[in-house]
């Protein structure tokens, strides 16, 4: 189907289904190629449909082999049977049962949509829309039903078969080599929960007794001789369960928790309940083959999906326009567990670079949509950063506004009210604005309303009255299909700095809520602080208390003023991001003078040299993100318009050098000191420290590279790590030269058999800023480590290439012609994966006029092609529009 033939999906134009499912007992064989799947499904009138409405399934490319309507074969003439829809015109008017028996080609199936076979493994992905590609069905949201699923497989073949909720019976298959295993699982839940797993598989177990007494089963199921790499994933489910009933009260309710990592995943992880599938990046950590970010990565992806137990299995979404529901919410909760579990701040810190990075890059572009879209025609291209991290950030602000024993009293409200149901937005705010006797209905403007709004801010102070004025303004500027924008209600977390740190806060203004906030709700306002004793500098949005860009004009004085003495550890950071972002801006602009960022360098380096003296050793983890400059992209998008990625780059090399001249003398005593000794722990206190020694591993490499290449060499051969090895092949990428070179094959060497650690290897040579980069991965893509059709590859090789600034956005326009036809490729076998690479042209309207005539020219070509899928189809569209 065409991208113009495929329907617009609106919001507004929702309504109930006719029919209801009450049960699905499912009947599973698997075979590698011809699969039966054997549905009998209870359907029953929905009271708020429409009386004697025809019964229309959902298909995607099935075959039906038989259909039978309460136990009769149904006569051919009484449907209409298609790959992608079965149509019953006229079904009785009362409760029936439909048996449905399609065949599947599971190993045929490159799409890693609904059952499909890959590397020995038969596995389901069904969100948001595959289990149609199973059996025909009423695949939406709002349609729950209780499953009993029976899977049988050769024994030799599958011998672990999986599926969701509880065991009732396993057995032989008589007078075969097969067995079966029984799974129901209580809990009504929508289709896209539905999974399955069969295969050979390792396992570690742990039995776990929740808060309110009851006995589960807990199982992280690995590829064989595995097994040792997935401890760490289990003592993360085992922390993240026991954190959700302190904070939030949830218990678990099944007997098993299942997690199972397959190599093959066009996602990162599937709460599926009971049964949590997870790309195999998410899951394997041991230290010779994970990072410290892959360990903080599984502990947080770990808790996600089981979170997703409550919000979005127990409660689910009435519709995918709800999506955030219960994304939004989950990363919220995750993100605060993590937090719990490692630094507040230094969490808070990564989280804020992502979001900026990543959302607030989307909401600049012609890919920006609300919190909530208002219509779609293709939902797999609406898991988005502005879904996920803005969610989770809208979330934040909720429970800033109105306070920690109101946020806990709604969420409980909410679990209570709407347990067992497919919500809506609506009605969970309600659960708040009833727990806190506020008034969301403006607030609620952020799901509906794109974009990133900036805050203008500026302050007076009159030391004859010792008065400190605050001047507040917002705007939101246009995003596709919003022109016109409202004022957003923006809760402002601030303090007044002094020399010697903050200073009281005294107001009588109404639209502070007392504890450092503000309510910012209208176009503008002016917050009055009375008995201020000196001037002071203001500390905004602490913590990022809204996601919003600030323009605070302070001078590059007070912000190193600020970064001394505030209270704050994220305005802390934030204020040398400020004088950084702002040289670079200046400095990435055509016909830029040096001067300036040179004396900012000087600057910066000063305060950063002290800095490290004086505390580096205190908080590793806070000093490497204090130390890490705003990437060239954050700069890109701060630039906003006829960009050139060249330009930037060169003033980013260069402050970069320049920062890491200024610390020099420090490193070998701070290195030493910073080495972590004896059995490598994969605790917080231990990976700050290795972050902080390699961030410094990277300055050095830029200020001075023969030295700079001699440690990457002497580091690469006494790790004991990946953290450290990798971290050492990422500094000696910035060095050119046979020295590079001879590093990037001992790498190679060093972990042959190892594909996930390997990625890292693909991606740190996508990512080189060179003209040659290009044909260097034309070049991988023939290794044997590379291959089209593994998500995880492609993502690390040509999306690692598609993140590469410089080189994607080359200016002969070759980079994007290149990934312009990986994605037509793509689109044939997998277009979830191909439509995402698209995505990488998010930004390309910012760009100078040259580099956006080729880009444009790319998209175009794209979206010129025959028989798109609907998902690049979209995406080519809305990017062009």
């Amino acid at each position: 189907m065409r991208n113009d033939d495929a329907p617009l999906i609106r919001l507004e134009d929702y309504r109930p289904s006719d029919w209801l499912i009450d049960t699905v007992d499912l009947d599973i064989s698997l075979q590698p190629q011809k699969t039966r799947v054997r549905a009998l499904l209870a359907f029953r009138p929905n009271p708020e449909g429409q009386p004697g409405a025809p019964l229309k399934l959902d298909g995607d490319e099935l075959a039906l082999k038989s259909l039978a309507l309460d136990g009769k074969p149904l006569d051919a003439s009484a449907y209409t049977a298609t790959p992608q829809a079965l149509t019953i015109p006229s079904p009785p008017p009362h409760d029936f049962t439909l048996t449905i028996e399609t065949e599947l080609d599971p190993s045929a199936n490159t799409k890693l949509m609904g059952l499909y076979r890959s590397s020995k493994v038969y596995c389901t992905q069904c969100e948001a829309d595959g289990f149609r590609r199973i059996t025909y069905f009423l695949d939406r949201p709002d349609v729950m039903s209780v499953y009993t699923v029976r899977l049988e497989a050769a024994k030799a073949e599958a011998p672990v078969l999986l599926s969701n909720g509880n065991l009732i019976a396993t057995g032989e298959v008589p007078g075969t080599d097969r067995h079966f295993a029984l799974w129901h699982d209580p809990h009504p839940k929508p289709a896209y929960l539905f999974a399955l797993v069969g295969g050979a598989l390792d396992h570690v177990r742990q039995d776990y007794v929740t808060a309110d007494g009851h006995k589960v089963e807990l199982a992280v199921y690995v590829e064989p001789g595995k097994a040792g790499r997935a401890g760490w994933a289990l003592d993360s489910l085992v922390r993240c369960m026991r954190w959700d009933e302190k904070v939030f009260g949830r218990n678990y309710d099944l007997d098993v928790f299942n997690v199972v990592a397959v190599s093959d995943f066009n996602m990162g992880a599937m709460e599926n309940k009971g049964l949590n599938i997870f790309n195999d990046k998410y899951v394997l950590a041991d230290p010779q083959t994970a990072t410290d970010g892959d360990y903080a990565s599984i502990e947080a992806i770990i808790a996600h999906e089981y979170f997703h137990n409550w919000t979005g299995n127990r409660i689910t979404c009435r519709d995918w326009f709800q999506l955030c529901l219960k994304e939004g919410l989950t990363v919220f909760r995750d993100q605060e567990f993590s937090a719990d579990e490692r630094s507040r701040s230094v969490k808070r810190i990564a989280d804020v670079r992502t979001l900026r990075s990543t959302q607030f890059s989307e909401d600049a572009g012609p890919l920006a949509h609300p919190v909530r879209p208002r219509a779609y025609k293709e939902i797999n291209n609406f898991y988005t950063p502005t879904v996920y991290e803005k969610g989770a950030e809208v979330i934040r602000m909720l429970k800033t506004l109105i306070g920690d024993e109101a946020f806990r009293q709604g969420m409980d409200l909410y679990f209570e009210r709407c347990d067992g149901t497919a919500a809506t937005i609506e009605e969970f705010l309600a659960c708040f604005a009833e727990s806190s006797g506020k008034d969301l209905g403006h607030f609620a403007r952020w799901y509906e309303q794109a974009g990133t709004p900036t805050i203008v801010a500026s302050g007076r102070y009159d030391a004859a009255t010792r008065r400190y004025t605050l001047d507040l303004a917002q705007s939101t500027p246009p995003t596709p299909g919003q022109s016109d924008k409202q004022p957003v209600v923006l809760p402002i977390k601030l303090g007044l700095v002094g020399a010697g740190g903050d200073l009281p806060l005294q107001t009588q203004s109404n639209a502070y809520a007392g504890d450092g906030l503000v309510i910012l709700d209208s176009a503008s306002l002016s917050v009055t602080f009375d008995n201020v004793d000196e001037p002071p500098i203001p500390s905004l949005l602490r913590g990022l208390s809204a996601p919003a860009r600030l323009e605070l004009d302070l001078a590059d004085a007070d912000l190193v003023r600020q970064f001394s003495a505030d209270s704050d550890s994220f305005n802390r950071w934030q204020a040398l991001q400020t004088i950084a972002i702002r040289a670079l801006v200046a400095a990435g602009k055509p016909g830029a003078a040096r001067s300036a960022l040179n004396a900012t360098a000087t600057g910066l380096g000063r305060a950063l040299d002290g800095f490290l003296k004086a505390e580096a050793l205190a908080d590793p983890a806070f000093a490497a993100q204090v130390l890490r400059l705003p990437a060239p992209a954050d700069i890109a998008r701060e630039i906003g318009r006829d960009v050139d990625p060249d330009a930037i780059f060169k003033a980013h090399r260069s402050l970069s050098a320049a920062i890491g001249a200024a610390v020099l003398p420090q490193l070998p005593p701070l290195r030493e000191a910073l080495a972590t000794k004896g059995t490598f722990k994969a605790d917080a206190s231990s990976a700050g420290r290795r972050a902080l020694r390699n961030e410094l591993l990277g300055l050095a490499a830029l200020a001075t590279p023969a030295e700079g290449a001699a440690l990457c060499e002497e580091q690469f051969a006494s790790a004991d790590n990946l953290t450290d090895r990798l971290a050492a092949l990422a500094a000696m990428t910035l060095i050119p030269g046979e020295r590079r070179e001879a590093l990037i094959t001992r790498f190679a060497a060093a972990y042959a058999g190892e594909p996930l650690v390997l990625d890292k290897w693909l991606m740190a040579q996508a990512l080189i800023a060179e003209p040659e980069t290009l044909e260097r991965v034309k070049q991988l893509m023939q290794h044997p480590a590379f291959s089209l059709g593994n998500p995880n590859r492609v993502r690390a090789l040509i999306g690692g290439f598609a993140a590469n600034l410089t080189q994607f956005n080359r200016a002969d326009g070759e980079g994007y012609d290149f990934v312009c036809d990986i994605v037509i490729a793509l689109d044939k076998t997998n277009p979830q994966v191909a439509s995402r690479l698209l995505g990488s042209f998010k930004s390309w309207r910012m760009l100078e006029p040259g580099r956006k005539q080729l880009a444009q020219e790319a998209l175009s070509t794209v979206a010129r092609m025959p028989n798109l899928s609907r998902d690049v189809a979209d995406i080519a569209e809305r990017a062009l529009a």
